[in-house]
């Protein structure tokens, strides 16, 4: 019988799972690195179930690996390569109905692995990654959101720039892959009410009241470690992200008790395992009050903050743990 291992899924280049994986290699724990989309003769599955064997069993293979399905105790489920890009050679309609098929067929048995444990269960993470679910969960937990209005109403965004200016708009998931190959970002900036027209009917807009922020901090939650780090941008900029991430300024900080109860409380909400979470704060910290929620990434990156070190035996740790308990689900 197979040691129970732990079954990565990614895509080739990503230095975060590397990370975790070199982790898990140094502590002897079985690790299967798989990108779904290499479905051909790269990768093949042979899944069954049937009377008498009610959980998938059978066999996933890449060129140098056999993974018996069910030896997996862990899925660290990072960020693999959409299906799409595989068949991005053929006609329209069957380019379509392949990534479909495979999504349906061999993400549709990974995803439903018996006993293992997900980090995170790539259903969870599409629950989790609406941005009103996450400001309406957390609302309900107690933390402090801001001010939002979902809208494609110009009248209704003019009232609520009234009422909550400045505001701020934010997109929901970001632009999507141009025809370069290339991905861009539209980052969270302030608007100017009299600029909305009837350009603002044709999608869905988010905006929120600008908080009077004195910093931005970052918490990253594995399983019940709490690693957070106040963060500032040398210029000060609206939104962190959108300048050179190697510039920014990072400090430790300490997560009122009030708050790390209620970010357990959403992580279990959504059945997750890991979240990041971004927050404003108002105050110098030491206060709940102080802490305004602002988004939770359900697959955030982590990798650039001086406590990736830490995370990564985080993750090293809920997952070789699952493959000496056996995994759940």
């Amino acid at each position: 019988m197979t040691a129970p291992l732990v079954l990565v899924i990614t895509s080739v280049e990503d230095v975060t799972a590397d990370w975790v994986i070199g982790s898990l290699n140094e502590r002897e724990v079985p690790v299967v690195r798989v990108d779904p989309a290499d479905i051909g003769p790269g990768l093949s599955l042979g899944a069954r179930i049937g009377t008498g064997a009610p959980a998938w069993g059978g066999r996933l293979r890449t060129t140098s690996r056999e993974v018996e399905l069910g030896e997996v105790a862990a899925v660290y489920y990072r960020r693999p390569t959409p299906y799409v890009s595989r068949f991005a050679h053929l006609p329209a309609q069957q380019r379509d109905f392949a990534a479909a098929e495979a999504r349906h067929g061999l993400g549709g048995v990974l995803g439903h692995l018996h006993g293992a444990r997900y980090v995170n269960h790539p259903g969870a993470v599409t629950a989790a990654d609406f941005k009103p679910a996450q400001l309406q969960t957390a609302a309900q937990l107690g933390l402090s959101v801001p001010p939002t209005l979902v809208t494609n109403d110009v009248e209704a965004a003019r009232k609520f720039a009234a009422e909550h200016g400045p505001v701020i708009y934010k997109t929901f998931r970001g632009l999507p892959t141009g025809e370069d190959g290339h991905t861009g970002a539209i980052w969270a900036q302030r608007v100017d009410p009299d600029t909305f027209d009837d350009t603002l009917t044709v999608t869905a807009h988010l905006f929120q009241a600008e908080i009077p922020k004195t910093g931005d901090v970052r918490v990253t939650m594995v399983g019940k470690k709490v690693f957070a780090q106040q963060i500032a941008a040398p210029d000060g900029a609206l939104d962190w992200r959108r300048g050179d991430w190697d510039a920014l300024l990072h400090a430790p900080i300490r997560v009122p008790a009030a708050i790390e109860a209620a970010l357990h409380s959403y992580l279990s909400a959504f059945s997750l395992v890991f979240g990041c979470f971004d927050f404003a704060l108002t105050g110098d910290g030491d206060e709940p009050g102080d802490w305004v929620f602002i988004e939770c990434n359900p697959n955030g990156q982590w990798g650039w903050l001086p406590d990736a070190p830490g995370i990564t035996e985080a993750f090293a740790d809920i997952l070789s743990t699952s493959t000496e308990g056996g995994g759940v689900r």
